[in-house]
């Protein structure tokens, strides 16, 4: 049975019954993805429209998971009401409000007031879901411990990042509320997924990837708070370092892509994390003006980008062989 999609599973059958919330990991991965990119080619000189083309893409990509799981919802909100019943998937459903506060950063330069529009959509719908997840994790005796359970909290980091794109840097207090719920939440329960991994089994399969978002408080964290002080002390680079230790220590769970094991949805939950330290070390590296910071921040590019490449086929090629249900 499917360790992320189960309760989903049990649902009536109905159209796209069997796609998961998460998958919107895939359009965070993109959207972080391009925006490295960008980065990218104003610091070391590479193809601008490189990241041009992926913001294209993750915008199609929005489009095309938004009106999947709208659909799904449609035909059979059952479905949905299982999934977000279940312990592991629940913690998903904050990945379509993250994406909401990144795309964004995208259309600002293009389509202001939608920008801002999402942009207010997804900043209440992401406090009004971490308050009801933390709320439900209070009341009821939690017995399922994954990194999943980081998405409803560190998902408030990611609040800040789109405002000066925006214009938007006088919300100075939305900043730091976001930022210290999601650092002072976000560490403890970190410390939970630790113990839980050091003293129980290894997580099944399809939760794997999910480890990668043990770095993701570190490295959205560094930009986030970034975002807020308009500058890089002795803080956020700790915030780095730190990052750099978990990617070091969780690496090695992507060789499970790489040695042909079998491709699940459930991977795209790496994207984002990847895309997230990308970001930050591009970030870092601009303000350390050091060559290992930049070979490390190139390197990190170079992997999420063949992650993220290789995701994307192998997911587009179960699409077009009506395979993807499979996948799941």
């Amino acid at each position: 049975m499917n360790a992320i999609h189960p309760a989903a599973q049990a649902a009536p059958r109905t159209t796209l019954h069997y796609l998961p919330v998460g998958l919107f990991g895939a359009v965070m991965g993109s959207i972080g993805l391009a925006l490295a990119w960008r980065l990218a080619a104003g610091m070391f000189g590479l193809p601008a429209r490189v990241g041009d083309v992926l913001s294209v893409v993750a915008l199609l990509a929005f489009a095309v998971v938004g009106t999947g799981y709208a659909v799904k919802a449609w035909f059979g909100f059952d479905a949905v009401r299982s999934e977000f019943a279940h312990p592991v998937a629940s913690n998903m459903f904050g990945t379509p409000l993250i994406t909401l506060l990144l795309l964004p950063i995208l259309l600002a330069p293009f389509q202001l007031a939608a920008a801002r529009l999402l942009w207010v959509a997804g900043a209440i719908g992401m406090l009004v879901f971490s308050v009801s997840i933390v709320d439900r994790w209070l009341r009821e005796k939690q017995t399922v411990i994954t990194p999943a359970m980081l998405i409803p909290v560190v998902g408030l980091l990611d609040v800040p990042l789109a405002l000066p794109a925006l214009g938007w840097q006088s919300l100075h207090g939305v900043m730091v509320f976001s930022v210290a719920v999601g650092l002072v939440f976000g560490l403890p329960l970190l410390g939970m997924v630790l113990t839980r991994l050091m003293r129980e089994d290894a997580m099944p399969a399809p939760l794997q990837p999910t480890l990668l978002l043990l770095s993701a408080p570190f490295s959205v964290g560094f930009s986030a708070y970034t975002t807020t002080t308009g500058q890089i002390d002795l803080f956020a680079e700790g915030l780095v370092m730190v990052m750099f230790f978990a990617l070091a220590i969780v690496a090695g769970r992507l060789r499970a892509l790489v040695a042909g094991h079998v491709f699940r949805l459930s991977w795209w939950a790496a994207s984002f994390p990847l895309a997230a330290a990308t970001l930050a070390s591009l970030r870092y590296a601009g303000h350390a003006h050091h060559v290992v910071a930049d070979g490390l921040a190139l390197l990190l590019l170079a992997t999420t980008t063949v992650c993220i490449a290789a995701f994307a086929v192998r997911t587009l090629r179960a699409v077009f062989r009506g395979e993807l249900q499979t996948l799941v």
